[in-house]
């Protein structure tokens, strides 16, 4: 009996990885994360699947069922939206399963990150531009910022920023990062990216707090920012010149 999780991606039930899919098949169990699953992706599950919505349980619950799909010999698929490295909360269940004794694997999915610069058609790293991209997030609820990860310091960098789980706070956001980059820097919101519903915003620091109240939205949106979201007059990179020697295209050769 293994439990399996699995990065769901970011939305469209395409978008999922062929092993997620499979697995999701070949499982009696899926446990899965409420309104952020796509619920066509449970039609994959077999027939008589158990199959549970984790949204209203604690962590004790979930990993309660777990525990009596091991004592079954039933594996588990464990679905998570996007991509299981980070705000998943899968270290606290995988480290549950360690003390149990229940074996575990992860199956890594698409970031809401890399969905949203797809929908924007925008490459978040441009050479001589910016060619470090910053995850990073506002404190919450359920989890503290610690000290030294604020947005003052990320924007320090002037590298592009991808602020999830912080629409709710957009005044505070423009407010940190303005300083660094001015008022004039691209911002992008791209919310629910992927699903049928997805919407996106364009703007500046100096506006984007504004449509962002006019559009309506609270959550499940991803905030970008960072000169690179707007550079059109960017240097190429060397990787496809001509004259550029590499292992399988050596320069000068035909």
């Amino acid at each position: 009996m293994t439990v399996h999780f699995i990065g769901a991606g970011p939305g469209a039930p395409d978008l999922i990885t062929l092993r997620g899919r499979d697995l999701i098949a070949a499982s009696p169990v899926c446990l899965y994360a409420g309104s952020l699953i796509p619920r066509v992706m449970l039609d994959w599950c077999p027939a008589g699947a158990r199959i549970i919505d984790t949204a209203p349980l604690d962590l004790d619950a979930i990993l309660a069922e777990m525990q009596a799909a091991h004592d079954a010999g039933q594996d588990v698929a464990r679905l998570h939206s996007g991509d299981l490295s980070i705000w998943s909360a899968c270290g606290e269940q995988m480290r549950r399963l360690d003390g149990l004794g229940i074996p575990y694997t992860v199956t890594p999915g698409v970031p809401a990150f890399a969905a949203a610069s797809a929908a924007l058609k925008r490459e978040l790293t441009l050479p001589g531009v910016a060619q470090s991209l910053v995850l990073t997030r506002t404190s919450g609820r359920a989890s503290a910022m610690p000290e030294r990860e604020t947005l003052s310091r990320f924007a320090a960098t002037r590298a592009t920023l991808a602020i999830h789980l912080s629409i709710h706070v957009i005044d505070q956001v423009v407010s940190e990062l303005t300083p660094f980059y001015g008022p004039d820097c691209p911002v992008a919101i791209v919310f629910r990216a992927s699903w049928p519903d997805e919407r996106s915003l364009r703007g500046t620091l100096a506006t984007i707090a504004g449509q962002v109240r006019e559009a309506g939205l609270e959550r499940t949106a991803l905030i970008l920012v960072g000169p690179a979201l707007g550079a059109e007059d960017f240097g190429e990179s060397a990787l496809y010149a001509t004259g550029y020697d590499r292992r399988f295209r050596p320069g000068g050769g035909v």
